[in-house]
């Protein structure tokens, strides 16, 4: 990679413009210049297409103490009660406070002419607690951070700029990041004291996916290159209900679990339910038991999809309350009120990802992370529902509070920028080529249901394909970049699944069904030399 055609220096550089990193740039304008760097355009992250919404202890017969307990009961004994408890006692005055900022949530005004968030209910939850805006809570999120982050004079946005690395100076002290502007080929140095990873999700390493095709791993790629710890890449929460047979937008379509909160019920293809048989619970079950069943009665009757039957809810409360989701299925030629969606589950959500403490601290200093490409200890083996865009406010509130503390060095001297060129970029004749690959290989052995002999296949093929570096000055493409990202994902998911002889939560292996109490503990893996032969447990 040439040397850099501009540098930008800010107090703090934010990488990845969904809810944690907008959020921690709205916390930090008041206290330096902020730099959001977003690889599409500002509006482009995951956090948009977050249907159902945001868990927050708010009814009268709900509690933080009773959220915090749904969410430990979800998470196979691997969710940090600590951590759960911060977020659930910390969730209901920042939701008030999103909402203060211009966050336009779906209410309703009691007898006394009070106004209330309208709760939503889903899986796992045993309380009405989904602060939702209809069934486009994360779109409407994104649209008012964005408005509050625009409208302060020290924040800026760098839009159509992919992070390819992180730098660090002498000490090992995260300084920046290089990137590139991928509308003109320039590469750019971003400085800053502070730098938050708030970059997404992983799901683009599976084919049948939710995620936007953004969602490329490059956070926790960057971070592993830059020698962070990385936790429980195991656990991939699939989404139990994507609609089955139709493309949008480079992803599949969403179906949000508040669906069956509001009464819909899954049916195989003749008509029958069957959630009960697996979980008293039945459609409202947690997503990784949904999912595991789905699949079990798909191969069982040999059908491609299952049904999720929604005309028991009254025609008039779908179109209030999920008009998107109507309107997106009216428009591929599916009428809700009328007919069961076909659906099957799609990779959606990845529990682990950058390891960090109490304040989003990573293990390399000067570095932050939040949002989904970060590991926090609230998840544990499973992800409650609507429990992300909580964990992605309340991490990034504490992170931009701990910026605001430390006393890092400004800049970085040039002898310690870390050049793309020592990334390792595969041999293959295209990225297409080599995401197909690596895609096919993780939905046939690292998806739902994993055995031994298919994770150690996994491992070996996609050590083949991570082949040597490019040649001396040889400039890296986007779609490099990302196939390398993507491929790096694959490879800790795979190392992570095959540390665990057991099944937890998301992580299930048909040669290990049940539990193991010696594994009731978090994968981390750790990077002593440029090889995943050195990741440990610890």
């Amino acid at each position: 990679m040439p040397a850099p055609a501009r540098t930008v220096t800010s107090d703090y550089l934010v990488i990845g413009s969904g809810i944690a990193g907008l959020w921690f740039a709205h916390r930090l304008s008041d206290a330096g210049r902020v730099m959001v760097v977003t690889k599409k355009t500002d509006v482009e992250s995951a956090t948009n297409y977050a249907q159902g919404g945001i868990a927050a202890a708010f009814a009268p017969d709900d509690s933080p103490a009773r959220h915090c307990a749904d969410t430990l009961q979800a998470g196979a004994g691997l969710a940090r009660p600590e951590i759960v408890d911060i977020v659930t006692e910390a969730g209901p005055p920042l939701v008030r406070e999103l909402a203060r900022v211009g966050v336009a949530f779906s209410t309703f005004h009691d007898t006394q002419g009070r106004e209330h968030f309208e709760l939503g209910l889903e899986g796992g939850h045993h309380r009405r607690r989904i602060v939702h805006a209809a069934d486009h809570t994360g779109l409407e999120i994104e649209r008012g951070l964005i408005a509050a982050v625009r409208s302060r004079p020290q924040a800026s946005f760098s839009e159509d700029v992919l992070a390819l690395d992180l730098l660090l100076d002498t000490e090992g002290r995260c300084v920046g990041s290089l990137a590139l502007d991928t509308v003109t080929g320039e590469s750019v140095e971003f400085r800053a004291r502070v730098t938050l990873l708030a970059a997404g999700g992983i799901g683009q390493v599976y084919p049948q996916t939710t995620n936007p095709p953004i969602a490329t791993g490059d956070g926790i790629a960057m971070a592993w290159r830059a020698g962070a710890r990385i936790a429980n890449m195991e656990f991939i929460q699939f989404h139990p209900t994507s609609l089955y047979g139709h493309d949008v937008g480079g992803r599949a379509f969403l179906i949000s679990e508040a669906v069956r909160g509001e009464g819909a019920v899954l049916r195989t293809l003749d008509g029958r339910t069957f959630m009960e048989r697996y979980h008293p619970d039945a459609s409202l079950a947690p997503r990784d038991v949904v999912a595991r069943a789905i699949q079990s009665e798909m191969k069982r009757h040999g059908d491609a999809h299952v049904l999720l039957d929604a005309t028991v809810i009254a025609p008039e409360r779908i179109r209030q309350r999920f008009p998107t989701i109507y309107r997106q299925c009216f428009e591929l030629g599916i009428d809700m009120t009328r007919e069961p969606l076909p659906v099957v589950p799609a990779a959606h959500y990845v529990c682990g990802g950058i390891a960090v403490n109490t304040c989003g601290e990573t293990s390399v200093p000067g570095l932050l992370a939040a949002g989904e490409c970060a590991c926090t200890g609230l998840h544990g083996a499973n992800r409650l529902a609507s429990n992300s865009l909580l964990e992605a406010l309340v991490f990034a509130d504490r992170a931009a509070r701990k910026a605001r503390d430390l006393e890092l060095k400004t800049g970085a001297s040039q002898s310690a920028i870390r050049d793309v060129t020592g990334l390792r970029f595969p041999a293959v004749e295209s990225p297409a080529d080599l995401v197909d690959r690596i895609r096919l290989l993780m939905w046939q052995e690292g998806g739902i249901v994993r055995t031994d002999r298919g994770l150690a296949r996994a491992d070996k093929e996609l050590a083949a394909l991570d082949q040597g570096p490019p040649g001396p000055g040889q400039t890296a493409t986007p779609e490099e970049c990302e196939a390398h990202n993507l491929l790096t994902v694959a490879r800790l998911i795979v190392a992570s699944a095959r540390r665990r002889p057991e099944s937890r939560g998301l992580h299930y292996n048909e040669d290990h069904p049940n539990p193991d109490i010696r594994f009731a503990r978090d994968t981390v893996l750790s990077r002593k030399r440029r090889s995943l032969c050195s990741c440990i447990p610890q």
